[in-house]
């Protein structure tokens, strides 16, 4: 392959890459094998392929300007009553991303004016974008709600190839997908789990972690978290009761690309008491063989059933108190302690844990919150940063949730900042103190010097990576005039992904639970200097 003599700009671009890559502890490596886009680009949900969420590239954001970012435009969307959950993708200018509405748009990134947009029902009618999606390989690439995966040509929007990926009714795409080698990789979910009915013959749903062509969209491998469910009797309603099902890969994976080596996260069974449930699973992305994998929670069986009062026969863990909701929700990353690799993941349980990348075995622990049986929103819930020198990751409802900064070689607590104790009396949320929670949903992002953390009480915070002091604060809970013509609503920072930092750019979606009251839909806000 012809290797281009870069000049000028392409040069210092091409030297920024390579900062940013060994900055993330990982190494060049990770680069060689195909540019998901510029150097300062944030093309996938995981910022990189190993987890890192942090952009290395990113000067013109510092602790010096941060504190100067006003909003350039805001994209509105119509009112559906469905939170906003698509992380954007930001690639050579291009903004990429999910509404809840069942349209994926492409916008130019500075901007706002629309490039292009796709109308799900085209291909499967219902749908809705619930994951981040990724771009390589000139694609651009996603799931939805139903279990589709997609992919699209990244300048025209045109379908390359669109496949329902989920043999189960009630399957989904919370995952989002990362790119590897000419594969992409992705979990599979359900909600079947929150299905009320007594009547219902819980439960069938088998989680996996799969391997798609990029160009084709055909399967390469499944690998299943749990064995084929089987009837073992009846619930109390008569219905047939199926063991063991659930262990949803609910979180996105990452890859080592110098060990081809994949890293995922399962959740809790939804019946029965066998699987790998609550799992980190190292798996070789080639083929889909399990490498190693530690569970670290011994029983969690849980369902919607589980939080009825009158739900006896329903949920046979509540007796033992396994019915823990513990799942790993959170997307791994690696990092590097005196040239060891290491994979991280946070749970639910509010415990962040590290093993050896290679052998799987416990290097340390960190309980950053009591956990809360039977729903896990006191703990660690969609991911983490590294930035070379730090882990970064928040807790949720904590009371009150808190971000956190530890060292990676054994997991001290280098600081730690609680959700700021105005934040449901301050700004829009304290018309609705009802409704705001001091809480952390979203997964954490970095650039240099730099923490980039959202709230439940509408507020989108900046702080300084060194010891966590708030350096810029933006209130989302009003209206926005759209760049597409329509007015949304701030709520709370969205969940299922996090801030993207992208080109001088900070973009991040406001509107998850807790919902706050407007006749408008939510927005997707993109601040500059």
């Amino acid at each position: 392959m012809d290797v281009p003599v870069f000049k000028g700009r392409v040069r210092m671009a091409a030297m920024v890459a390579v900062v940013a890559l060994l900055s993330s502890g990982i190494g060049a490596a990770d680069g060689a094998e195909e540019s998901y886009g510029r150097p300062g680009d944030w093309p996938t949900w995981q910022g990189d392929r190993t987890g890192s969420r942090h952009n290395a590239a990113e000067r013109r954001i510092n602790a010096h300007t941060a504190g100067t970012l006003n909003l350039k435009w805001a994209f509105a969307y119509s009112k559906t009553g469905f939170p906003v959950k698509s992380q954007p993708a930001v690639v050579d200018g291009s903004i990429y991303f999910g509404s809840p509405d069942g349209k994926f748009h492409a916008l130019n990134a500075k901007s706002g004016a629309t490039e292009w947009s796709f109308d799900l029902n085209t291909v499967d009618p219902n749908g809705v974008v619930i994951d981040g999606p990724t771009v390589a390989r000139g694609k651009v690439f996603f799931g939805d709600n139903r279990g589709f995966l997609y992919a699209l040509d990244r300048k025209t929007g045109r379908v390359a190839w669109a496949e329902n990926t989920e043999p189960h009714a009630a399957g989904m795409h919370t995952s989002s997908p990362v790119y590897h080698n000419g594969r992409i990789y992705v979990g599979a979910s359900s909600g079947e789990n929150i299905n009320p009915d007594r009547t219902y013959p819980c439960c069938t749903f088998r989680g996996h972690i799969d391997a798609f062509d990029a160009d084709t969209g055909k399967l390469a491998w499944r690998h299943y978290t749990v064995p084929e469910p089987q009837a073992v009797g009846t619930w109390p309603s008569g219905a047939t009761r199926f063991e063991p099902s659930g262990a949803g890969v609910w979180s996105s994976p990452i890859i080592d690309p110098r060990t081809d080596t994949l890293y995922v996260g399962t959740g809790q069974l939804y019946s029965g008491t066998t699987g790998d449930f609550d799992s980190l699973l190292a798996l070789d992305a080639r083929s889909g063989a399990v490498r190693w994998k530690q569970q670290v929670t011994k029983a969690d069986t849980w369902r919607l059933l589980c939080g009825f009062p009158d739900n006896d026969g329903y949920c046979p863990g509540q007796r033992d108190g396994t019915a823990l909701d513990f799942d790993i929700g959170a997307t791994p990353n690696l990092f590097k302690v005196k040239g060891r690799t290491m994979v991280g993941v946070g749970q639910k349980s509010g415990v962040y844990h590290a093993f050896d990348a290679r052998t799987g075995e416990v290097k340390w622990r960190r309980q950053l919150s009591v956990p809360m049986p039977g729903g896990g929103l006191s703990g660690l819930q969609w991911g983490s940063s590294y930035d070379g020198t730090s882990l970064y990751m928040a807790t949720y409802q904590a009371n009150p949730g808190t971000l956190f900064a530890l060292n990676p070689a054994n997991g001290d607590v280098r600081w730690q900042t609680p959700n700021p104790a105005d934040g449901c009396t301050t700004g829009g949320a304290a018309k609705f103190p009802n409704v705001c929670r001091l809480a952390h949903t979203p997964a954490v992002s970095s650039t240099r010097g730099l923490v980039y953390e959202g709230s439940n009480d509408g507020k989108m915070r900046i702080y300084d990576a060194r010891d966590g002091k708030v350096l810029w604060t933006f209130d989302t809970i009003r209206d926005f005039a759209g760049v597409n013509g329509l007015t949304g609503f701030g709520s709370a920072i969205s969940g299922n992904g996090g801030a993207v930092i992208a080109d001088g750019m900070l973009y991040v979606q406001a509107g998850y639970y807790p919902g706050y009251p407007s006749e408008h839909g939510t927005v997707l806000l993109a601040f500059g200097l």
